[in-house]
């Protein structure tokens, strides 16, 4: 068994509160060094690539270096998703470790958040970080999300503004109007920097109307381990509703290897959602095109 990559939460906490966001049901948490490292030799079997959050914002940590420092000991790679709130809390040498292959900013954080902040004072060190990164010519890639493409065009003012700053710092014309209307996943604004494409979603949760089956990439394409320790199939399964185990009690491979686990993996492949979570998650239409 072979992941594209895991989802290990550093922490469990944003520092934010995005209304399109669940509300963290979960104790305040976050791993510490020693256990992580543990979790990680354990996980380098399985994937090549570790994305530090599922809820959590691993910028929030302030020793946030250090597990990237694990990360690049043991040759993984590093992809690190952010509200953009915390940049500067990190120096670029941190940020640009050698370890992180990629760095998401969700732009849409802003809007959807009560802040003191103004636009450009939020906009302005995701701006620098961009410079800094082609300026110094470093590998990785930047993704400037902007997950709001609703049909009720519900978010226009806020992409206007930001389309016209993004135009502007980069020399890239996006046009509001075309954006909404041809969809397209991602425009390129400079090299490995680009502003990424997509729609709200719903988070999977039990009170949620019932779907139905299908397939998903949860426990085939990916794995998540909650900042506590416990492990869940998919990255959206931020409150663990689908508990597999807990790398405090089990290793990994005992744990994927669970008549649970196995379950999920062999109803995916025949289009059947095992578990009630799984029924009544929306995401998973993306995967069911047939």
């Amino acid at each position: 068994m072979k992941f594209y990559r895991i989802y290990m939460e550093i922490t469990n906490v944003c520092g934010l509160s995005c209304s399109f966001c669940p509300t963290k049901s979960l104790p305040t948490n976050a791993m510490d060094l020693d256990f992580f490292e543990s979790v990680v030799m354990q996980a380098k079997d399985y994937t090549k690539e570790i994305a530090c959050h599922v809820v959590g914002d691993p910028l929030t940590q302030p020793n946030l270096k250090a597990y990237l420092d694990i990360l690049h000991k043991h040759g993984l790679r590093a992809m690190l998703t952010t509200s953009g709130y915390f940049l500067k809390k990190h120096s670029y040498d941190t940020l640009f470790h050698p370890c992180v292959k990629q760095i998401n900013i969700s732009l849409n954080s802003f809007n959807k958040n009560d802040t003191s902040l103004t636009f450009d004072q939020y906009i302005t060190p995701v701006l620098s970080l961009c410079k800094a990164k082609v300026e110094q010519a470093e590998e990785v890639f930047i993704n400037l999300r902007v997950w709001n493409l609703d049909e009720q065009m519900s978010e226009q003012n806020f992409n206007e503004t930001l389309f016209e700053t993004l135009s502007s710092s980069f020399g890239v014309r996006l046009d509001l109007d075309t954006i909404y209307a041809q969809r397209p996943k991602n425009i390129r604004l400079a090299p490995k920097v680009l502003v990424h494409f997509d729609t709200y979603f719903e988070w999977p949760s039990l009170k949620n109307t019932h779907y139905g089956d299908g397939t998903c990439q949860g426990l085939q394409s990916h794995v998540a381990i909650l900042a506590s320790g416990k492990v869940v199939p998919c990255c959206l399964d931020c409150d663990g509703i689908i508990e597999l185990g807990d790398l405090h009690e089990e290793r990994l491979e005992s744990i994927l290897n669970s008549k649970r686990a196995v379950a999920m993996v062999e109803g995916f492949k025949v289009g059947k959602a095992s578990e009630e979570l799984c029924q009544k998650c929306s995401y998973k239409e993306r995967f069911n095109l047939v």
